[in-house]
């Protein structure tokens, strides 16, 4: 679990530093920025190939597996909402300034909860709802801090409007993915290995690339990508690096966001992606020279203290099920022992 967390933290971080990276830098094509962040998956093939070699444990060999008609619609419903999701993601980068970006993508926490509620028979505790109540904060704060320099000056209000709604839109599609990925785990695949994480990953992020794919060609937006890369402000080999970059960082968050779904909640998984978003300002004060205010300082506090929380709520239930599980040990062997 600590693995998929970092992976997702740092995954995550990265990627939106670059993605900004390419918009700041002179980049314009929407399309190739929302490739980027689905077309790495290639990069996953040797683990995934290492995983399918591995022996299957007794418990996973006598579940029954789904038919590939099944798998398939699951594969292919749940990518094309990554498709769009990862599209209007891409809008709300460009036309938003970092901070407004970082509090509209606080809101798929919320979103996610819904889902998981009805999805998925998610229990709200006292420490679930605290951490989901600093979480959330940690990221409003984010919109009162002005002493950032985002890049987005001149962006008419036409836009700001559509990159605003593109934003909470595709936070409410990233809360359904999460929450529908949870669901065929627990009631569809039921199998708890490597490599059916690694299956959710790449199968659907081959069909959202190839919806991406067929975008780009069909809106003749990849025309422009030769005069895109000749103008970019830090020359062709850095625009290259840049795409490589993202689409690597993209496949390290994926493996971290499925894999805590998969080891824990979707819930949880989202959680560990909001406590993310305050490190991405953070960064970028050595990145991009943006300022550092108290304001940025208090959001990451507040985040930090409610991912500890949701991590201690983890830690009692798992301690709880240590207890009765041992309870119940003692108990099967009190017969045996007055025998």
């Amino acid at each position: 679990m600590s693995i998929y967390t970092v992976f997702l933290l740092v995954g995550q971080s990265v990627a939106m530093l670059l993605g900004r990276l390419y918009f700041v830098k002179g980049g314009n094509s929407k399309w190739m920025a929302t490739l980027v962040q689905l077309a790495g998956f290639p990069v996953l093939i040797p683990f995934y190939l290492i995983s399918t070699n591995s022996k299957p444990s007794t418990n996973d060999s006598q579940i029954k597996s789904p038919s590939v008609t099944t798998l398939a619609l699951i594969y292919v419903s749940i990518g094309l909402l990554v498709a769009a999701g990862c599209y209007l993601y891409t809008i709300g980068l460009q036309y938003l300034p970092v901070s407004t970006f970082t509090l509209i993508c606080a809101s798929q926490l919320a979103f996610n909860s819904v889902f998981s509620f009805f999805l998925n028979a998610q229990k709200f505790t006292p420490f679930i709802i605290n951490s989901l109540v600093l979480l959330t904060i940690s990221s409003i704060l984010l919109v009162f801090n002005n002493e950032s320099s985002d890049g987005t000056s001149g962006v008419s209000k036409a836009k700001y409007a559509i990159g605003f709604t593109c934003t909470v839109a595709a936070s409410a599609g990233f809360g359904l993915v999460l929450s529908l990925t949870q669901f065929c785990f627990n009631k569809v695949i039921r199998r708890q290995t490597f490599k059916v994480v690694l299956d959710m990953t790449i199968y659907q992020q081959i069909v959202a690339t190839s919806v991406i794919v067929v975008g780009l060609f069909a809106s003749g937006d990849w025309k422009g990508l030769t005069r895109e890369m000749d103008g970019y402000k830090m020359g062709k080999v850095s625009y290259v690096m840049n795409l490589v970059g993202t689409a690597i960082s993209w496949q390290v968050f994926a493996i971290g966001c499925v894999g805590l779904i998969f080891d824990v909640s979707s819930l949880f998984s989202n959680a560990v992606s909001v406590l993310g978003l305050p490190i991405v300002p953070v960064v970028a004060v050595f990145v991009f020279n943006d300022k550092m205010g108290g304001v940025k300082a208090i959001s990451m506090v507040l985040a930090i203290w409610g991912f500890i929380s949701y991590a201690y709520h983890h830690y009692l239930d798992d301690r709880n099920c240590k207890d009765e599980k041992r309870n119940a040990d003692e108990v099967s062997k009190a017969p045996m022992l007055e025998s």
